[in-house]
């Protein structure tokens, strides 16, 4: 579970349904009426209201603007350093050292969106050997045509020893903000959306090395999500269960409390690691080697590790789980939203589970025993009578990490904007945040699941 609740973690969709039946824009649960059996139909579409766009081909990488990057074909196509641009100084905010960087760029064609946005949400796949790092920056142009400054949506390393890995807080211009990993307009109620934007790509090296990041995957998702309390249901459609490892971020407490005050925090974490196995990813005994050997579960402590953003102070970051992912050999890492348990039930169907974040009280979830003001878990299934099964990390031991859900009140916590906390404050919800982890080089079936809630 996370740690308190945290403005840089607000989400601030505004625009009422009333708004969008008016505009168009059907709500993220339009798509409920959609089998799982419609992701072998190509040509079948519904009304969604996320926008997910990647770069990740050699004609991609290639059709963007570089000085100092280039483009590299191959099974999995990339961008590197070629001739580094210059070389600048970079002061680490939390360690307060500068050292000097060479850096090469990419920016990538505009995409107007299909979906004009209230947030968006960039994530990335890459390489970064020591001695190496990259940030991912996003700049939009506005429904009345105007521009947003180029905002900071990640710092990132793989590993910890040369930056620490972190979000950028106080971006604003004043009608847009950065919250930790998430672009919002401020007021969407105004009508303003961000309707189309770039991506840059600064990929940083130590100076007179030929070290380089590689980069295969740059996206952004951007969403109009209407503000709801409650969400359409939908019609169970599918009976099946992925066998996924279970981990438990509870026995982890106490452990390591640099990262997030230890584990019982950890659920971002945790619920990454399962799916990373689940792919057969795991870490190298070399990689293990810094966590004491009387902990169960090493692995954990190195996706705690590996993921914690040193802005935030905690381990949910989205885009730094999603890269995180992608740092096992073929496998790739996205965050995006998806519209109802139907599109889960089109993931499930093709071998795919789905990490989801929520945040709800104890009295919502029946079973879970526990409240939150954010969590994620991992869907891996749903039983005959369409309940969700789900892998909760927030389980006292592994073996207890398995629950059976009533679809009904998870459809609901998941998908929600607003909701009430415990001192009856109307607060956010994630609208229907979720990572998915896939193959580098997944199947046609794969593909098409893929491609039916919006991710190529």
């Amino acid at each position: 579970m996370s740690t308190a609740e945290q403005p840089s973690r607000r989400t601030v969709l505004a625009a009422a349904v009333a708004a969008a039946v008016v505009s168009g824009a059907g709500p993220a649960a339009a798509a409920s009426g959609r089998t799982a059996a419609d992701a072998e139909d190509p040509g079948h579409t519904a009304a969604r209201s996320v926008d997910y766009r990647a770069w990740t081909t050699y004609q991609d990488w290639r059709g963007g603007t570089a000085t100092g990057a280039r483009a590299v074909a191959g099974p999995r196509p990339g961008l590197v350093i070629a001739d580094p641009a210059g070389t600048t100084d970079y002061t680490d905010p939390h360690t307060g050292t500068t050292a000097a960087w060479e850096y090469a760029t990419w920016t990538s064609p505009v995409h107007r969106l299909a979906v004009p946005a209230g947030e968006a949400i960039a994530s990335w796949n890459a390489s970064t050997p020591a001695g190496t790092w990259l940030q991912v920056e996003l700049r939009g142009t506005y429904s009345d045509g105007t521009d947003t400054p180029w905002y900071v949506m990640g710092r990132w390393a793989a590993g910890d020893q040369d930056i620490k890995r972190t979000s950028v807080d106080d971006q604003t211009d004043g009608r847009s903000t950065v919250w930790t990993d998430t672009f919002a307009i401020d007021d969407a109620s105004t009508g303003l959306r961000l309707t189309s934007y770039r991506l840059r790509l600064t990929l940083y090296r130590k100076p007179g090395t030929t070290l380089t990041p590689t980069v295969w995957r740059l996206g952004a998702m951007g969403s109009d999500v209407p503000d709801r309390f409650t969400v359409p249901a939908s019609t169970p459609a599918l009976a099946r269960e992925l066998i996924v490892p279970r981990y438990s971020q509870e026995i982890h407490a106490g452990q390591y409390p640099e990262y997030d005050n230890g584990g019982e925090a950890w659920c971002s974490p945790t619920s990454s690691q399962m799916i990373i196995e689940y792919w057969g990813g795991r870490p190298t005994p070399g990689q293990l080697s810094w966590v004491d050997p009387s902990y169960a579960d090493p692995q954990v402590c190195h996706a705690a590790r590996n993921t914690y953003d040193y802005q935030y102070q905690g381990c949910g970051n989205w885009p730094f789980n999603a890269a995180y992912a992608a740092t096992y050999p073929g496998l790739q890492g996205v965050v995006t939203r998806l519209g109802s348990l139907t599109d889960v039930e089109t993931l499930i169907a093709a071998g795919i589970p789905v990490i989801t974040s929520q945040s709800f009280l104890k009295t919502e979830l029946t079973g879970a025993g526990y409240g939150t003001s954010g969590h994620l878990m991992t869907v891996i299934g749903f039983t005959a009578e369409g309940d969700v099964i789900a892998n909760d990390p927030a389980s006292p031991s592994d073996a207890a990490v398995r629950r059976v859900y009533l679809r009904r009140e998870f459809e609901n916590i998941w998908l929600r904007t607003k909701r009430y906390n415990a001192a009856g404050k109307v607060v956010s919800g994630t609208g229907g945040v979720c990572y998915l982890y896939f193959p580098a080089h997944p199947g046609p079936r794969r593909r098409r699941a893929l491609a039916s809630v919006g991710v190529c």
